[in-house]
């Protein structure tokens, strides 16, 4: 093989190698098939028709979890997702009404947390399922804790994951945290750009957080990642269901509705965005799903 053709075959591999994603989550693998049945991956249309792309996770039928920030003029909910190019048996389901917390602060990203209620019902089945809710804090930090989604794994990539990755993470001391509404673990292992919105599994089981932002410090600490605590919104959550759910039944609507223990009840029936401060990054991006080879 001649000079000439090796070296054009090494200018395509380093051209083209930017544009092959490997995996998603800083650090992590791909989660075992199907085996996160809550999670969800939320389309939001913008204003000038551009998508974005986010994590969330389903409360019941009728109701998927994300962030705040996440929110746009409308969005598109896909659940029963690995795959993004090979799950012929997911659901794609308009958001009927978004519900941002009414607190929620663009700049600190206090109460980034968002209800989106579905235009209809999920399918519960074995690839679609709900997660439960931590709704309580005992004061110890959560162990043996995992995020998942199909965001970014480099900062030299503007593609999604086409399959759903996760990581385990350990989360630091409240005082090191600096807000009391959120959990905090640190390193370059976590989550990435499009993971936002998703849920931080904990223990038994169930969802203590969700995946807000990143706090790069200037100090040479590492990046600090954030969850906004669940428990801490537990009377908003179980407020705008029960009402949502009261205002369906009264139109003729079944629905399902939170537990008396207070956990939700389980019903058994795809361009960074300018960070809103100089210190606190988003862990979404405006990504978009890779193609399958061949297709432009």
């Amino acid at each position: 093989m001649s000079v000439r053709c090796e070296l054009l075959i090494l200018i395509l591999v380093l051209i083209l190698g930017g544009q092959v994603h490997t995996g998603t989550i800083y650090g992590g693998h791909e989660a075992v098939p199907h085996s996160r049945p809550y999670m969800a991956l939320v389309q939001g249309h913008k204003q000038n028709g551009e998508p974005k792309y986010c994590g969330g996770f389903l409360l019941n039928e009728d109701f998927v979890m994300t962030t705040a920030h996440c929110q746009e003029k409308s969005h598109t909910v896909t659940l029963g997702l690995h795959d993004i190019h090979n799950s012929p048996e997911k659901q794609t389901i308009s958001v009927q009404q978004a519900f941002p917390n009414k607190n929620y602060n663009a700049t600190s990203y206090e109460n980034d947390i968002m209800l989106l209620k579905l235009s209809t019902k999920a399918q519960i089945n074995k690839n679609v399922r709900p997660i439960a809710l931590a709704d309580r804090d005992d004061g110890n930090l959560p162990k043996r804790c995992i995020v998942s989604g199909w965001g970014k794994s480099n900062i030299n990539t503007h593609y999604m994951s086409p399959k759903l990755m996760e990581v385990n993470v350990t989360l630091i001391d409240y005082k090191l945290c600096t807000m009391d509404n959120f959990y905090c673990s640190e390193g370059e292992t976590g989550p990435a750009e499009g993971d936002a919105g998703g849920p931080l599994v904990c223990e038994d089981g169930k969802a203590f957080g969700v995946m807000s932002s990143s706090h790069k410090s200037h100090s040479g600490h590492p990046k600090m990642h954030r969850y906004a605590k669940i428990f801490k919104h537990q009377r908003w959550i179980t407020s705008i269901m029960t009402d949502v759910v009261e205002s369906s039944t009264n139109l003729g609507v079944s629905g399902s509705i939170p537990s008396s223990s207070g956990l939700l009840a389980e019903v058994s029936l795809d361009k960074t965005p300018k960070p809103h401060s100089s210190a606190d990054l988003y862990c979404l991006a405006v990504v978009k799903p890779q193609s399958p080879k061949g297709d432009q």
